[in-house]
C-alpha cells in the first residue's frame, strides 16, 4: 500500500509495520500496518475478529508484537507495558472505561501521579489543574464529582481529559459513540476537531460508518488481521469501505425478507413496573419482526426485562398462543419458550471465563442428559452444528467465551437459544459494537427466525434498523407507547424521532 496519498505529507507521528501476533491456535496479526499523522483522524474499521484491537493493544503495550516495529516521533520506543506507551504518548480510550467508579473526576485523572506536596497531595493544585483542562475541552464537570454519579458522555468526558493531562499525543478511542446519544456525539467530534488543533492524533474505532466519514481524515481497513488499505475518506464511498471490509459485495445493508405474518403469538397487556413501564400493551404475530425503539431511557429494556421475567411487573398480563403466562424469572420465561439476547451480551448474556461450548450448555443441559449424566458427544455434536450453521469463529468449542469478538459472542448467545426451541425471541440492540458483515448475517438470522414462525422483538437505538427490518414498529417515550407505524416501508426517520420526543 502507498501512503503518499495521506491529507499530511509530514512525518508520521505514529508508523506500525510489519507487525504479527498470535496467540494459541490463532494468528491475530499478519505484516499489519498503520500510520498516523499530527492533527489527523484516522478512522480504523474491519470486521470483528479483523486485528483491531490486537493491533492497538500493542500499540498500547498491552501486547508484545512477534515481529514489527513501532516508530513515534521518528523514535523507536522500548513499549513492553502500558506505562511505557504512556510515556511515548499514547493514550487509549477504551468502550469499556478504565475508570474507579467510587473516586472522583479529579482522583481519576491523577490516580498514580497524584501531585503531592511534602508526601501530602495537594487537592487544590489537581482541582485547578482539572477545571482548566475540562475549560479547554469545552465542558462543565464538578471535579469533585464521584465517577459513578457521571452520565456515560460525562465519563467519556474525564477520560480524554486524562489522556490531554499525560500530554498524549496519540489518543485512541475505541468504540466512543457506543453508548451515547446523537447530542453528545456532536460534543465528542467538537472535542476530537480541538484536539485535532492542537496536532494531537486521533484513531477512532467504530463500527458506524457514517460517524468515519463525517469525522476521519483518512480509513484504514483490516481484514484477517491484515492492512487492506488506507485512503483519504474523500475518495471512497461507503459500499467501497463495506466491500473492502468484509471481502464482498453486499447487495442490500437491510436484507429484510418478506415472510407471510400469522396469527398473535405474544400478546403484552398493561404491563406497568413503577415509572419505567407504564400501561404496555402490544401483540405480536407469528412471522413478524416487531420493532421497538425510542431514545435512550425510554423503557424499551424495562419491557423486554419483564416480558423475560428478569424484573417483576407490577400489574400487567402476558399471553403466548392464547395461554396466559406466569412469569417470575427468566427460568419461567426459558420453560414458556421465550428468550432475551441481552443489550449487554458480556455481563449478561455470556459466562466469560467459561467457554463457548458451555455457554451454549447452560440452559439445556436437559437435553443431553440421561439419569443426572451428561453425554458429552452428543451436547458437542449439537453445538458443532450451530458452529456451522451460524458461521460462528472459534479456535475450538474450549475457547473462552471472553475471548470471542463482539459478533461471535451475540451468534453464540443465539446459538444457545436456538437449541432451548424458543418460540418468542426478543434481541435487545443486536447489533451494537458489531461490523457490518456480522450485522449482515445477524439479520439474516432474523429473517430465518421469522420464516420458521417465531415471534420476533428486535429492539434497536438505531432508527435505519428498525426502519430496514422490522414489519412493524411501536416507538417509546418515558415508559410508555408513544406511536405505533404499521406502513413501514413509507416510514422516515424524522416520523420515528417525532415520537420519540412526544
Amino acid at each position: 500500500m502507498n501512503f503518499n496519498n495521506t491529507p499530511d505529507a509530514k512525518r508520521p507521528l505514529v508508523q506500525m509495520e510489519g507487525i504479527d501476533k498470535s496467540f494459541p491456535g490463532v494468528r491475530a496479526l499478519r505484516n499489519a500496518r498503520l500510520r498516523l499523522y499530527p492533527g489527523q483522524v484516522l478512522g480504523l474499521v474491519g470486521e470483528n475478529g479483523a486485528g483491531k484491537t490486537t493491533l492497538i493493544k500493542t500499540l498500547s503495550g498491552a501486547h508484545m508484537p512477534d515481529a514489527g516495529t513501532i516508530t513515534i516521533d521518528g523514535v523507536q520506543p522500548h513499549i513492553r507495558t502500558p506505562l511505557d506507551a504512556q510515556r511515548a504518548g499514547v493514550a487509549v480510550i477504551y468502550q469499556e472505561f478504565n475508570l474507579v467508579p467510587t473516586l472522583t473526576a479529579r482522583e481519576n485523572i491523577f490516580l498514580g501521579r497524584e501531585k503531592a506536596k511534602c508526601s501530602f497531595v495537594s487537592r487544590r493544585a489537581e482541582r485547578r489543574q482539572v477545571q482548566r483542562l475540562f475549560a479547554d475541552i469545552g465542558v462543565s464537570i464538578d471535579p469533585e464529582a464521584l465517577c459513578r454519579d457521571l452520565s456515560v458522555a460525562q465519563q467519556q468526558v474525564v477520560e480524554i481529559a486524562k489522556a490531554i493531562s499525560i500530554s498524549a499525543r496519540i489518543v485512541v478511542m475505541d468504540e466512543p459513540s457506543a453508548c451515547l446519544t446523537p447530542q453528545e456525539v456532536k460534543r465528542l467530534f467538537a472535542i476530537i476537531r480541538d484536539l485535532k488543533k492542537q496536532g494531537i492524533g486521533v484513531i477512532y474505532i467504530s463500527h458506524r460508518l457514517e460517524e468515519i466519514f463525517k469525522i476521519a481524515d483518512s480509513v484504514t481497513v483490516m481484514r484477517d488481521g491484515e492492512h487492506v488499505t488506507t485512503r483519504p475518506v474523500g475518495e471512497i464511498t461507503s459500499a467501497e469501505l463495506i466491500e473492502m471490509m468484509v471481502g464482498r459485495r453486499l447487495e442490500n445493508e437491510f436484507p429484510k425478507a418478506k415472510t407471510p405474518v400469522g396469527p398473535e403469538r405474544l400478546v403484552v397487556k398493561k404491563l406497568c413496573r413503577g415509572r419505567a413501564v407504564r400501561d404496555v400493551s402490544f401483540s405480536v404475530r407469528r412471522g413478524e419482526v416487531l420493532g421497538v425503539t425510542g431514545l435512550v431511557s425510554a423503557g424499551r429494556t424495562e419491557v423486554a426485562r419483564l416480558i423475560f421475567g428478569a424484573d417483576v411487573p407490577d400489574s400487567g398480563s402476558i399471553e403466548l398462543d392464547a395461554r396466559p403466562l406466569y412469569i417470575r424469572s427468566p427460568r419461567d420465561a426459558i420453560a414458556n419458550s421465550i428468550c432475551l439476547l441481552t443489550e449487554d451480551r458480556k455481563a449478561q448474556g455470556l459466562v466469560a471465563g467459561l467457554s463457548a461450548h458451555e455457554n451454549f450448555a447452560l440452559p439445556n443441559l436437559s437435553h443431553w442428559s440421561r439419569n443426572s449424566f451428561i453425554n458429552p458427544k452428543k451436547e458437542r455434536s449439537a453445538f458443532a452444528r450451530y458452529v456451522n450453521s451460524l458461521n460462528i469463529k472459534l479456535a475450538d468449542q474450549q475457547q473462552l467465551a471472553g475471548n470471542l469478538s463482539g459478533g461471535n459472542q451475540q451468534k453464540l448467545v443465539l446459538a444457545k437459544w436456538l437449541e432451548s426451541n424458543s418460540e418468542v425471541v426478543i434481541f435487545d440492540e443486536p447489533t451494537r459494537g458489531i461490523d457490518v458483515g456480522s450485522k449482515y448475517e445477524i439479520y439474516l438470522l432474523i429473517n430465518e427466525l421469522a420464516a420458521a414462525g417465531k415471534a420476533v422483538i428486535m429492539i434497536s437505538s438505531e432508527f435505519d434498523e428498525v426502519l430496514g427490518m422490522s414489519d412493524r414498529i411501536i416507538v417509546m417515550h418515558d415508559g410508555r407507547i408513544s406511536g405505533e407505524i404499521t406502513d413501514v416501508a413509507a416510514a422516515t426517520q424524522e416520523q420515528i424521532m417525532a415520537l420519540a420526543i412526544a
